[in-house]
């Protein structure tokens, strides 16, 4: 959100705000126009070593800040912290206020887009008795759960296939929570909650 002359001017008269860099701003209006004030992706051209130098000054300035990315909503990473986890980058409070947006307006803003983007009755979605996808969901709600050896012999698929329903039709389409756990004699072992 570019900032009008007059708030321009006293952004610049205050002499305890920083003055923001051209890709600072960027960054920080980018972010402000984004759900959950998300900086990521930052501009283009801007990576390696000059990308981490100029995030690591507007952290150090307070105008973003490093959250646990959320993956579910496919948030893009700054950094892996290992084990499948990462952080983001968000624009803080005092961020929004270096550009001049109220931190209040964006709240408000983007409740109002978010509720004007969720469809008046959500469709829930129901499975067929009998289906293969019904038979790997109960395989992996049993206490036992179910190896990719189990999946194939029962369903029939190919093993990529298995992996590949369960990544992205089960988790992502049906956002069903599936964890993997490591038994000794049976090896990997898959189960839903």
């Amino acid at each position: 959100m570019p900032l009008d002359p007059a708030q321009r001017h006293q952004t610049e008269q205050d002499p305890a705000m920083p003055k923001l860099t051209e890709t600072q701003t960027i960054i920080l209006s980018a972010g402000a126009q984004r759900p959950n004030n998300i900086a990521l992706p930052l501009p283009k051209g801007l990576h390696g070593a000059a990308a981490k130098m100029a995030v690591t000054k507007m952290i150090a300035h307070g105008w973003l800040q490093e959250v646990d990315a959320n993956l579910r909503q496919c948030e893009l990473l700054w950094r892996e912290t290992g084990d499948g986890h990462g952080t983001t980058l968000v624009v803080t409070d005092a961020g929004l206020l270096a550009i001049g947006v109220k931190p209040v307006v964006v709240t408000t803003a983007m409740a109002i887009l978010k509720q004007a983007s969720v469809p008046p009755e959500a469709k829930q979605t129901t499975q067929r008795a009998g289906t293969k996808q019904a038979m790997l969901i109960e395989m992996l709600q049993s206490p036992d759960g179910a190896t990719i050896a189990e999946i194939v012999g029962a369903t029939g698929w190919l093993a990529h296939t298995a992996r590949g329903v369960i990544s992205g039709v089960l988790k992502k389409k049906l956002g069903l929570a599936i964890t993997t756990t490591k038994v000794d004699v049976r090896g990997l072992v898959y189960r839903s909650s």
